[in-house]
C-alpha cells in the first residue's frame, strides 16, 4: 500500500469519503468527463437503483484500472464451500453439535480453507444464509476473492485477519467481527499463522442495525463503534489470480494487475469491523431471563416483519443480578433455527462439552437448553450478583431450517454423544 492503511472512519452506513492521494475525489459530481489524476470512476451498488432512499447502499470508486480488466473465467474447485441447503437431506429433528475443527489447515488460504457446516435458502432467490468455518494457514498473497452470492460476516476465533479490500484494509482480531459487502474484492493475510473462525454467508437482505424500540436511542451495538477503512491502494506491479463465487460455483481468472487499485472512494457501501467489547448489553435488573433478542448486533430482515432472514446475536461478558430466577437460558423450542459458536471462554448453559471453535445446531422446534450440570448448579446457587466474564458466544439465528452438509455429517468432528448431556435430567416431581 502507498500509505499507512490501517486507519479507520467511524460509523455504520455513513456517507464516507476518503482519498489516499489529495485531490483524487471529484467535487460536485460522481462521474466527470475526466476524473482527477486520470482515474476511472466505477460504481458498486449493494441495492437496486429503485430501493427506498433509506435502504440505498452504493459507493463510487476512483481507480487506476476498472474491474472489467481481467481474463476469461474458468471453473475452480472448492467443493466444501457449498451454497444453500440440500432439501433432499434426511435430517432427524434433533440437536447437533460439533467439536472444534482441528487446526490442520496450514496448506490452505482463507478461500480454500472454508467449509460449509450448514445452510438454508437459495443464493439466486436472495434468501437464507450459510454457516461456515474456516481453518487456514496461508495468506492469499496475489490472489483476490469476490463473492457475488452474498455478504460475509466473519467471526475470527483464533488468529488475526488482515483483510485487504478494494476500499481499504481492516485488521480483525478474535473478539471483533468483519462485515464484507457482496461483490467487493478482498484478500486475507494471516499474521498469526494458522487461524480458525466462523463465517455467515448472507444471501438475503443486507445486515443492518436492529431497531431499538422501547430501549431508546442508545444501546446494543452503537453505530459509532463500527469502523470502515480509509482509501489505500496497492502499488506493487505483477499478475493476480481472481477467484469468484457466482451462483454457488467457483471460477478463476487471471489479471495483469491488482484489483486493489482504488485511490479514492465515497459512499455508504463499505466493509466494516466491530469490536464486541463495545456492545452495550441490556438485561433484567429484577427477575426472569429476557429473550436473547436483546443481544442482537446485526439483523438481516425477511419479507415477514420481525422474523429475520438472519440475526447475528452475541453473548458477551455481562452482569447477572436477577432475583428468584433461573439465570441461564431456559429450556425452549423456537420457531427460529439457531447455529451457535464459541469464540472464547465458557458458555453458561453448556460449561462442559461446548468448546471454543466448536458449533451447535438447534433447528426449528428442536428442544434444547442447559445441560444437567448447568441446570443443577443454577437451580441451587446463591443468587448473588454474578459477573459472566471471559466469554463470547454467538448465534446465527434464521427463520429457515439449517441443513448440514455431507462434510458436516461425515467428516467434521460431529459430537455423536451430544444428547447425553441431558440424559441425567430426572423427574423430581413430588406432589
Amino acid at each position: 500500500m502507498a500509505q499507512d492503511p490501517l486507519r479507520y472512519q467511524s460509523g455504520f452506513g455513513n456517507e464516507y469519503a476518503t482519498e489516499a492521494v489529495p485531490g483524487s475525489l471529484p467535487r460536485g459530481r460522481n462521474s466527470p468527463q475526466r476524473a482527477p489524476h486520470d482515474l476511472y470512476p466505477e460504481l458498486i451498488s449493494g441495492t437496486a437503483f429503485t430501493a427506498p432512499r433509506h435502504e440505498q447502499r452504493r459507493s463510487w470508486m476512483y481507480r487506476r484500472q476498472p474491474s472489467v480488466v481481467a481474463g476469461r473465467y474458468q471453473p475452480y474447485a472448492q467443493p466444501l464451500w457449498t451454497t444453500g441447503g440440500d432439501a433432499g437431506t434426511a435430517l432427524p429433528p434433533e440437536p447437533l453439535r460439533w467439536h472444534p475443527v482441528p487446526l490442520d489447515g496450514a496448506e490452505f488460504d482463507f478461500v480454500d480453507g472454508m467449509r460449509t457446516l450448514a445452510g438454508n435458502g437459495d443464493a439466486d432467490a436472495q434468501t437464507g444464509v450459510g454457516s461456515l468455518v474456516y481453518v487456514a494457514g496461508q495468506s492469499m498473497g496475489r490472489r483476490a476473492f469476490v463473492n457475488a452470492d452474498g455478504e460475509l460476516l466473519v467471526v475470527p476465533q483464533q488468529g488475526r485477519l488482515v483483510i485487504t479490500t478494494e476500499l481499504g484494509m481492516l485488521e480483525v482480531a478474535p473478539g471483533e467481527i468483519a462485515l464484507l459487502p457482496r461483490g467487493l474484492a478482498f484478500k486475507v493475510a494471516l499474521p498469526d499463522g494458522v487461524s480458525r473462525g466462523y463465517v455467515c454467508e448472507n444471501y438475503g437482505a443486507q445486515f443492518r442495525l436492529p431497531e431499538l424500540g422501547p430501549i431508546g436511542s442508545n444501546g446494543l451495538a452503537n453505530a459509532r463503534d463500527f469502523l470502515a477503512p480509509v482509501a489505500a491502494y496497492e502499488d506493487a506491479a505483477g499478475p493476480y489470480e481472481l477467484i469468484k463465487k457466482f451462483g454457488g460455483r467457483f471460477w478463476r481468472a487471471p489479471a495483469k494487475g491488482t484489483p486493489f487499485n482504488v485511490v479514492a472512494w465515497h459512499g455508504n457501501l463499505a466493509p466494516v469491523k466491530y469490536d464486541t467489547k463495545n456492545f452495550m448489553t441490556i438485561g433484567s435488573i429484577s427477575f426472569d431471563h429476557p429473550d436473547p433478542s436483546i443481544f442482537t448486533v446485526l439483523t438481516s430482515p425477511s419479507d415477514t416483519p420481525g422474523t429475520a432472514n438472519c440475526d447475528f446475536v452475541i453473548f458477551p461478558p455481562r452482569w447477572l443480578v436477577m432475583e428468584d430466577t433461573f439465570r441461564p437460558p431456559w429450556y425452549h423450542r423456537n420457531l427460529m433455527s439457531e447455529f451457535m459458536g464459541l469464540v472464547y471462554g465458557e458458555y453458561d448453559a453448556k460449561p462442559g462439552g461446548f468448546k471454543p471453535g466448536g458449533a451447535s445446531l438447534h433447528n426449528a422446534m428442536v428442544p434444547h437448553g442447559p445441560d444437567e450440570e448447568a441446570f443443577e448448579k443454577a437451580s441451587s446457587v446463591d443468587l448473588k450478583p454474578q459477573k459472566l466474564d471471559n466469554t463470547l458466544a454467538f448465534m446465527f439465528e434464521s427463520r429457515y431450517r439449517f441443513i448440514p452438509t455431507a462434510w458436516a455429517l461425515s467428516t467434521a468432528p460431529l459430537d455423536h454423544d451430544y444428547a447425553d448431556c441431558w440424559a441425567g435430567l430426572k423427574d423430581n416431581f413430588r406432589p
